[in-house]
């Protein structure tokens, strides 16, 4: 497959950085990725250039408006949806917040919610909390020994009374992909409204929320280049139906009830820069995947194109590095089994070294990584891990490269013979 890899590259300037002496390997991208230089100079255009609030009648204002409007088209295309559907917040918890207490008013005791054991917390704690109001939170179990949902779990516990279905598209922790459409479908049965966090999935698959009938789906922008944003998608008769909490000047029309007080304008224009970025990456390989949906708009095929080159980069990569790490003494990987759809997120213990120590040995050479437990408290919990400092996070990226990995290779074979 045709990737250019030292194009993608260059528009990162982090990727100049250096620590101890060493090139920056950054794995860290589960918990964010590095930003190409077209998202920092939206940014700060946008800061110089047009900052202002919104609704005005002069210029700045009025250019503040447009800008927010085309990153609403823009990541429409990103979600194949209308840009009337698509929302801005301040982080993906937020929306949760916003969504579980909004859901709420019109929710009774003795009312259910489905959530899961492999989700992040901010797809668990908002709904969690609803307790209080004396609705019933059903947890569907995590299977250790597939890094999977029990799907057999998820269908005992969906019942008439199930109102809402909250879960995650794939698991920042160990990178399992969930089979969204048929969760969605089981739900759409009895009725409940679907909410998915699709915060980790959002770099490693295309989203297309009207093929899988998600009635919600949440990203963070920051996870796929841009900035420390929260977007929204929902259907547009379900955003007419929930009553959100808002101050009384605040338009009552989708997706605007959902954006209390002044947004955060230069992260907006910023993500859409981060949008335009895969789309551009797409172009460039379009090559790649020549059978683009034929209703699509052209940015709508180039993103898709764009992240499935991306994801076909990072797949034999990732396969590679577990193969590699699979050898080394005392290492044992969390994830899926390999023929189950899977992120080029990495998750392993090595011997009893604690994550942290890893983390930093790794970081003393340049190479970053995540240890703990990523939020993901009830999927490491359900692993045994908790108490010892959870797992250590690789992430893979579209920029980062073979060499990098065979140095964290390196560096790990030393450790485990120093063990």
């Amino acid at each position: 497959m045709k990737y250019d890899v030292e194009y993608v590259r260059a528009q990162f300037p982090a990727l100049k950085k250096m620590v101890n002496g060493f090139p920056a390997v950054f794995f860290d991208g589960p918990g964010g990725t590095q930003v190409p230089q077209r998202v920092i100079d939206a940014v700060v255009d946008y800061l110089i250039n047009h900052n202002s609030n919104t609704h005005g009648e002069f210029m700045t204002t009025i250019e503040t408006d447009k800008i927010i409007d085309n990153a609403r088209e823009t990541f429409a295309d990103y979600f194949g949806c209308s840009s009337d559907e698509v929302a801005f917040c301040h982080n993906s918890t937020t929306i949760c917040f916003k969504l579980a207490l909004g859901i709420a008013r019109d929710l009774k005791p003795g009312d259910e919610i489905i959530i899961t054991d492999i989700d992040h917390d901010a797809n668990r704690s908002p709904w969690e909390l609803l307790s209080e109001k004396g609705i019933v939170i059903q947890s569907v179990r995590f299977d250790p020994d597939t890094c999977s949902l029990d799907i057999r779990d998820y269908e005992k516990k969906l019942s008439d009374r199930t109102k809402v279905v909250a879960f995650n598209y794939a698991s920042n922790a160990v990178g399992t992909i969930s089979n969204a459409r048929q969760i969605i479908q089981k739900a759409r049965k009895r009725g409940a409204i679907t909410v998915v966090d699709a915060v980790h999935y959002a770099l490693h698959g295309v989203i297309d929320v009207k093929a899988i009938d998600a009635d919600f789906l949440f990203c963070s922008a920051y996870k796929f280049f841009g900035t420390h944003l929260g977007v929204l998608y929902g259907k547009r008769e379900k955003m007419e139906q929930i009553r959100t909490l808002k101050v009384r000047a605040q338009k009552s029309d989708p997706p605007l009830k959902f954006e209390t007080g002044t947004l955060n304008h230069e992260g907006i224009a910023g993500a859409a820069e981060a949008i335009e970025f895969i789309a551009d990456i797409g172009a460039r390989h379009r090559e790649n995947f020549l059978n683009a949906p034929a209703h699509s708009s052209e940015r709508r095929k180039n993103i898709v194109c764009g992240i499935l080159t991306m994801e076909s980069y990072e797949k034999p990569l990732a396969d590679y590095f577990k193969e590699e790490l699979a050898k080394i003494d005392g290492l044992k990987i969390y994830a899926p089994p390999k023929d189950h759809p899977c992120t080029s997120t990495i998750s392993f213990r090595l011997k009893d070294t604690p994550p942290v120590e890893v983390a930093r040995r790794l970081a003393d050479k340049g190479i970053f990584v995540w240890d703990g437990n990523f939020y993901a408290v009830e999927l490491v919990k359900t692993l045994g891990l908790n108490e010892t400092g959870g797992l250590v996070r690789i992430g893979l990226a579209p920029y980062n490269t073979i060499e990098e990995i065979n140095r964290a290779l390196r560096e790990l074979k030393n450790l485990a013979d120093e063990r």
